[in-house]
């Protein structure tokens, strides 16, 4: 077998994905990062285990993200390429949705915003500290839980009601542009007896509906309609609706992939293919 590993080594996750010569993904898989390279390497060899493969069967290695930054060299004997973070999300995110452009955002510890084109072009629009970091840092502090898996789960019984204030909670006559069930102040109707769920989704709503307003910006920065999101935190059931409203409001069409949280390890074995990595 002839297998090109991509393998996005992120803040607080690595991804892996093996593709075969012509892009057909073999496999993927996703660890928790407590620290990039012990990640990489037990990534690597779970993936390799878990897939019945040799360091043989690989041909070229292609790393990515901030973590890739600390490696150097060949891995294991097998080359090893890198491939900037931006252009492989950017390619990614388009070879997931068979765009031609759109803009590609990266919800990961962080988020970025990039445009993307099928001709090659990728750019970095913009980025924010606001992402899964914030979400597991506010967790943490307000209600004991860090790991993803548990702000998720938590989160999905809360009520936001207990929470937020919304557009028609703040006014009786408000602007026909505007849902009524849309956030007008996050934590702005902070109850007394909030439960450490109620907590959990307000913070969820709000990392959330921070990342939104700022697609629309970015859309309106480069005149498109379209955005393609990425990264774990599309697993968040929120994101659906959450979005789902931003489109209604804005007239934005918003993608979310199979296989979204391994865009930018998918878009590093594909530019190795493209001759875009550098070895």
């Amino acid at each position: 077998m002839d297998v090109i590993l991509g393998i996005d080594i992120g803040g607080s996750t690595t991804k892996i994905v093996g593709l075969q010569t012509d892009g057909t993904v073999l496999s993927m898989l996703r660890v928790r990062a407590e620290d990039q390279i012990t990640s990489l390497y037990g990534a690597l060899g779970n993936y390799l285990t878990s897939n019945q493969l040799s360091l043989q069967d690989v041909r070229r290695i292609v790393l990515t993200g901030v973590g890739s930054s600390y490696v150097d060299g060949n891995i294991y004997g097998v080359p090893t390429c890198k491939v900037d973070e931006f252009r492989a999300s950017g390619e990614g995110g388009l070879a997931l949705t068979s765009q031609e452009s759109g803009v590609v955002v990266t919800m990961g510890t962080g988020t970025a915003f990039l445009w993307a084109e099928k001709s090659g072009t990728i750019r970095h629009l913009c980025g924010s500290g606001i992402g899964g970091g914030t979400l597991g840092g506010l967790c943490h502090k307000l209600v004991g839980a860090e790991r993803f898996s548990q702000i998720k789960k938590l989160a999905e019984q809360g009520d936001l009601h207990q929470v937020d204030l919304t557009i028609a909670e703040l006014s009786k006559d408000a602007a026909a542009t505007l849902d009524p069930d849309m956030t007008a102040a996050n934590f702005g109707n902070l109850a007394e007896d909030a439960s450490s769920a109620d907590l959990a989704a307000g913070v969820v709503n709000l990392v959330l509906q921070a990342i939104g307003t700022m697609t629309v910006l970015a859309c309106q920065c480069c005149d498109s309609k379209t955005v393609i999101l990425t990264g774990s935190m599309t697993t968040l059931p929120q994101v659906l609706p959450n979005f789902e409203l931003f489109e209604r409001l804005y007239g934005i069409h918003y993608i979310v992939p199979e296989n979204a949280t391994f865009a930018t390890a998918i878009g590093a074995g594909l530019c190795s293919l493209r001759k875009k990595a550098v070895c």
